[in-house]
């Protein structure tokens, strides 16, 4: 319960900083006691739990390119996910070009209708991932690639927000093959996240999360 309650000056010690030193004491010391308040510090510094805690989904992005290299660096944090026997059962494609996107959004229209083409909120790279369908445990392998993405980009400065969306515009779209195509997954392969990501041009609060879904179990 003491590490619990850490956690949640964690989440003061935070959401304090972020409007300036002068709130901090008072933050934790509504909610913690004194040693809560030094765990809670020394986690402030930990720049993993951070960046974990800092991260949010950014629907407005700047009018600005993400370097390759940037987004090379942010792939290579991706693959080198934890996942299931090492087989590794993902394929990336990252789509930066305003041309195959205006593609991509026409075949997502044909489906979706004019709403489908906000999908990615005017982020300037997207990222699809596909799964193997011979690997049961592949969708969880995927999602654990997405999230050491998202996390590196925030560390970078870049932001992300993930989708479900294209994939079902995309796949019931009769144009489809004109997409997948393109994307060139391995047979074998389905395409089952998106990903957007940019230079932020918002900063969101933090939602709520229930610490009462966590339980220790004797």
């Amino acid at each position: 319960m003491r590490y619990f309650r850490t956690i949640m000056c964690s989440l003061s010690l935070l959401a304090a900083v972020s409007c300036g030193n002068g709130d901090k004491q008072s933050a934790c010391e509504a909610d913690c006691d004194k040693e809560a308040v030094e765990c809670a510090e020394q986690a402030g510094e930990n720049a993993v739990i951070e960046n974990i805690m800092s991260r949010r989904s950014i629907r407005k992005y700047k009018n600005e390119p993400v370097a390759r290299e940037v987004m090379e660096e942010i792939a290579l944090c991706g693959i080198n996910a934890p996942n299931g026997q090492n087989k590794q059962s993902w394929e990336v494609r990252i789509v930066d070009n305003p041309e195959f996107q205006n593609e991509i959004k026409a075949v997502m229209a044909a489906a979706g209708g004019e709403r489908a083409a906000g999908c990615f909120y005017n982020a300037p790279v997207w990222v699809f991932i596909a799964r193997d369908n011979g690997y049961d445990f592949s969708t969880i392998d995927c999602g654990l690639l997405a999230e050491n993405m998202m996390l590196s980009a925030h560390s970078l400065g870049v932001g992300s927000v993930c989708l479900g969306s294209p994939v079902r515009f995309i796949l019931t779209s009769p144009d489809k093959d004109k997409v997948l195509s393109k994307l060139g997954f391995s047979e074998g392969y389905e395409l089952c996240l998106c990903i957007g990501f940019g230079y932020p041009d918002e900063a969101p609060k933090a939602k709520p999360r229930d610490i009462n879904k966590v339980k220790f179990v004797d």
